[in-house]
């Protein structure tokens, strides 16, 4: 990494000066001056076409950027992530999400072991286990074979297999009914379950530690919800749990067999192992040969960022675009817009992924930074958001850079629906780029008064993420994809991608507050008087 801060890199500072020299120029007028833009600003690999000519970038700009990551070191900290060094500085610990999807047989070293095998020996005995109950060879306590699957985690031990159930439902087995609990609040649970018969229910409870607090809260009331349904023999846990964990005692104690848990590695963040033990009731979904297709697709991103050179670089490409999108233009958010209604989580995932992993304040060496880091990501599948919040990205005061994802083949053709649903994400992209011109909305005979209201601004940047169509293959090099993109961002905002310090203050003070609320008595409260007085209101309102 650098030594210097990031404004301080030559190249920061010619994007600065180039940025205040362009900032005027219309993407109207980029692609007038350049009649193959259209066709020359688009990358074609791995199954992936990214159509970026929709940008407010020039060739120069793109060359100031390729050097930025150069004087970043992105090309050093890529190597080092996957060498297994020890780049999570903050928690000591290499950071190889790369390793989950190595090929069998290859070699990626953390502490002078290889850990490929130990990651291989896990997918195995995960590939078993769901053969067994999709196959109906595991039975429940009382001989019934397994129709319901509840998994229990929070954030990444369920964004990722919620989003990843849906993305490739139409891959899935449809004789096993998924349920995903993440909330504290009773309510998740409670309509997870509504309809279940425990005796043919199987929990996967998802917690490295497996003391987590909203994960155990949920498995404890699962448990005693499973015990109640089977005449409260405890023995029946064992055949009703499993565990995605590393704390073989608490698991044990909790009555679910350790032959029976699947571990994972501290080299690995929960926002990072979709593609690992988390992602069982993925694999028990689609089954392990897509599971094994989807790991292909990560591999093969994750080649390509090892590999290609930074301006035919998926994951760079589009991490320096967000880059000058944020850092340059002053973008506050990025509208993550899939085209495809199996990727409805997609955006939830990717606030996670990215705003977990990026939104820092200090750099890797502590120091405060005097730049914006990560955007705030969101977004909704198709033309659902059209009618909802684009009114805001064309014609609001904000700058929304926007990432539409489409595929060209629907899995479910029906009619013209395909069509019509391309249709509309091409057009979406050339409005935000080109709007529409005072002078244009009058050649429509359009009144005077309303001439200011129908004029679209246009110069809204976006990139068009194409493939032929959403397979668990194409799934895997899309989530690579992004876990990349971050990367190179948080190398270049020269920040710690990888721990997430930010979600433990709350967490902490909600210990604090539980038995606060939970006490029969009045005690002394020694939080600020606004804190006080709410513990004291909802006291007055538990029920006796």
């Amino acid at each position: 990494m650098p030594t210097s801060p990031l404004t301080s890199l030559p190249a920061w500072k010619a994007l600065q000066a180039h940025c205040e020299q362009t900032r005027s120029v219309h993407l109207r007028e980029l692609f007038q001056q350049d009649a193959a833009r259209g066709e020359r600003l688009t990358l074609d690999a791995i199954g992936i076409y990214l159509d970026y000519s929709k940008n407010r970038v020039g060739d120069e700009t793109l060359r100031l950027l390729g050097q930025l990551a150069e004087q970043a070191g992105l090309r050093q900290r890529i190597d080092a992530m996957f060498a297994g060094e020890k780049i999570n500085v903050t928690e000591k610990r290499a950071v190889l999400h790369v390793a989950l999807r190595a090929a069998r047989g290859s070699s990626i070293v953390v502490d002078g072991e290889n850990v490929v095998p130990q990651v291989h020996s896990v997918l195995d005995k995960m590939a078993g286990f769901c053969n067994r109950i999709r196959s109906g060879d595991w039975k429940g306590h009382t001989g019934k074979p397994i129709r319901n699957v509840v998994n229990i985690g929070i954030g990444g031990s369920d964004l990722g297999p919620v989003m990843a159930y849906e993305a490739l439902k139409h891959y899935s087995t449809r004789a096993i009914a998924f349920r995903f609990v993440s909330n504290i609040d009773g309510t998740d649970f409670a309509e997870a379950v509504h309809d279940l018969r425990p005796d043919e229910t199987l929990f996967i409870v998802a917690s490295k530690t497996f003391t987590t607090l909203e994960t155990m809260t949920n498995a404890h009331t699962a448990r005693d919800w499973l015990l109640a349904g089977l005449g409260g023999d405890a023995s029946a846990t064992a055949k009703h749990f499993v565990a995605l964990s590393t704390n073989a005692k608490e698991v044990a104690g909790f009555g679910i067999d350790t032959m029976n848990m699947f571990g994972f590695w501290d080299w690995v963040g929960g926002r990072y192992s979709m593609d690992a033990a988390i992602g069982l009731s993925t694999m028990l979904a689609i089954g392990p040969e897509n599971f094994q297709a989807m790991l292909a697709g990560f591999r093969a991103m994750d080649q390509h960022f090892r590999t290609a050179p930074f301006d035919e670089n998926l994951p760079v490409l589009l991490g320096l675009l967000g880059i000058w999108n944020s850092n340059f233009l002053g973008a506050e958010t990025v509208a993550v817009l899939p085209y495809d209604q199996y990727l409805k989580r997609f955006p939830a995932y990717l606030q996670q992924l990215t705003m977990e992993s990026n939104g820092k304040r200090v750099t890797l060496d502590g120091k405060p930074v005097d730049y914006q880091t990560n955007p705030i990501y969101w977004g909704e599948p198709g033309t659902n958001g059209q009618h909802s919040f684009y009114q805001l990205i064309h014609q609001g005061t904000r700058l929304i850079p926007c990432d539409f994802i489409a595929f060209h083949q629907s899995l479910n053709p029906v009619g013209r629906h395909h069509a019509m649903l391309m249709a509309n994400v091409f057009a979406q992209a050339e409005a935000l780029a080109f709007g529409k011109t005072a002078n244009e909305v009058e050649t429509e005979g359009t009144a005077d008064s309303l001439v200011p209201h129908r004029v679209f601004p246009g110069n809204r940047p976006s990139n068009m993420i194409l493939a032929e169509k959403l397979t668990p293959e194409i799934l895997g090099k899309l989530v690579a994809l992004y876990e990349h993109i971050v990367f190179t961002q948080g190398t270049i905002w020269q920040v710690n991608s990888f721990d997430q310090w930010g979600v433990e203050l709350g967490k902490v003070l909600a210990q604090r507050i539980i038995p606060e609320l939970e006490s029969a008595k009045d005690s002394i409260l020694g939080h600020d008087s606004s804190t006080n007085r709410l513990i004291v209101r909802q006291r007055t309102h538990l029920a006796p």
